[in-house]
C-alpha cells in the first residue's frame, strides 16, 4: 500500500461501490490496515532508540503527524471544531492529553521494567474499553467480543513473556518477570499507559460521531504534541545533533504508525464498537513479530508463535459475532455508515 493510497484511505470514501456489503467491510479493512502500519513502531523504535532518548521519540511521532495534520483540518474543517460545544472541546483536549500520557508512560516504563512485564500490562487496554463502555458509551459488549477479548489477551501476555521465559527442567523460568522496587514502579506505568490509552479510544469513539478523521486527529494529535514537547524541553532532552538515519526513523514513526495507523482506527470508531476497535489492537503483536523477522532476523519462540495463534483465534471469535444471519445472508449489527466524510 502506497503512502498516498493509504492517506486517501484515511478518509476511506464511502462511495457507493458495491452497496451495504461494501461499505460492512470497510472498517475491517481499515482496522486492519491500521494495525499493519502501528505493528511497524516497535521496529523504527528500536532504530530510532540508538540516539534519541524516548520521551522524544514520543514527542516527534505526534509532531509529524500534527504538521501534516492541522494545516488541512485548519482549511478544510475548521467549522467542524467551531460547531463544538465547550464540553465537546474540552473532550477533545482530554483526549489528547491521554494519548500523550499513554505513550509517556509506556515508554518510559520500558526503562524501568522488562520488555515482557510491560507488554503484558500495557495489552490490558481492550479489557478496561470493554469494562467501561457500557457504562460511558452506553454500548452493551457481545458475549462473542468478550470471549474473543479475553482470549486475544491470553495471547498477548502469552507473545509478552515468550521472548524472556525458558523451558528449564521441564518448568518455565520467567527471570524478567521477577519483581523489585524499579520494576514495580516500571509496572505501573505501563498499566497506567494502558489505563491512558483505554481513555483516549472511549472519547474517540464518542467525539468521532461529531468530527471526521482529519478534524479529530489534528485536534487530539496536536494537544498530544504540545504536552510531549513541553516535557522534552523542561528535561532538557537533546533535539538535534542525531545522525540523519535517525531523523529518518522518526519521521517514518511519524508517518506510517501515528498519521496513518492510528488515523485509520480513529476513523473505524465512528463505524464499530470501541470495545472492537480495542480487540483488533491486539493484533499489533503479529504484525511486530513478523516484521522484526523479516527486518531484525529476530525469530518467534515457541511462547510466542502459540501466543500469536491464541490472539487471531481470538480476533475471529469477536468478528464471527458481529454478524447475524437473516434469510441466508449476514448483516452486520454494529456497522453504521453514514454520509461520506468519515
Amino acid at each position: 500500500m502506497t503512502l498516498s493510497s493509504s492517506w486517501i484511505a484515511l478518509q476511506l470514501p464511502l462511495m457507493h461501490t458495491s452497496g451495504q456489503r461494501s461499505k460492512r467491510f470497510q472498517p475491517v479493512l481499515a482496522t486492519t490496515a491500521g494495525i499493519l502500519f502501528v505493528s511497524t513502531a516497535s521496529i523504527f523504535t528500536r532504530f530510532a532508540q540508538q540516539e534519541a532518548p524516548s520521551i522524544v521519540i514520543a514527542a516527534a511521532r505526534l509532531v509529524i503527524a500534527s504538521a501534516v495534520l492541522l494545516p488541512i483540518a485548519w482549511v478544510r474543517y475548521r467549522q467542524q471544531w467551531q460547531s463544538l460545544t465547550r464540553a465537546d472541546l474540552l473532550k477533545g483536549c482530554l483526549s489528547g492529553v491521554f494519548l500523550a500520557l499513554h505513550f509517556a508512560t509506556w515508554i518510559n516504563s520500558l526503562e524501568l521494567t522488562s520488555v515482557a512485564s510491560s507488554v503484558v500490562l500495557v495489552t490490558t487496554t481492550p479489557l478496561w474499553v470493554a469494562l467501561l463502555s457500557p457504562f460511558i458509551l452506553k454500548e452493551p459488549i457481545r458475549r462473542s467480543v468478550l470471549i474473543g477479548l479475553l482470549v486475544s489477551i491470553t495471547g498477548g501476555v502469552i507473545v509478552g513473556i515468550g521472548h524472556t521465559c525458558q523451558l528449564v527442567q521441564g518448568e518455565f523460568v520467567c527471570q524478567a518477570l521477577i519483581v523489585n522496587k524499579r520494576a514495580m514502579w516500571g509496572n505501573f506505568l505501563a498499566l497506567f499507559g494502558a489505563w491512558m490509552a483505554a481513555g483516549y479510544m472511549i472519547i474517540g469513539r464518542q467525539l468521532r460521531k461529531k468530527l471526521n478523521t482529519i478534524a479529530y486527529t489534528a485536534l487530539v494529535y496536536g494537544v498530544a504534541a504540545l504536552l510531549l514537547v513541553i516535557v522534552t524541553i523542561i528535561r532538557a532532552e537533546p533535539i538535534h545533533s542525531y545522525a540523519p538515519k535517525t531523523y529518518v526513523w522518526l519521521l517514518a514513526l511519524g508517518l506510517f504508525p501515528q498519521l496513518l495507523g492510528h488515523s485509520l482506527l480513529n476513523w473505524a470508531l465512528k463505524h464499530i464498537s470501541a470495545a472492537y476497535v480495542a480487540l483488533t489492537l491486539l493484533g499489533e503483536p503479529i504484525g511486530t513479530i513478523i516484521l522484526a523477522l523479516i527486518f531484525l532476523k529476530e525469530s518467534p519462540t515457541l511462547l510466542e508463535g502459540a501466543g500469536a495463534m491464541l490472539i487471531m483465534i481470538g480476533i475471529v471469535i469477536g468478528s464471527i459475532g458481529r454478524a447475524k444471519r437473516v434469510n441466508g445472508a449476514y448483516f452486520d449489527c454494529e456497522f453504521h455508515l453514514n454520509k461520506p466524510g468519515g
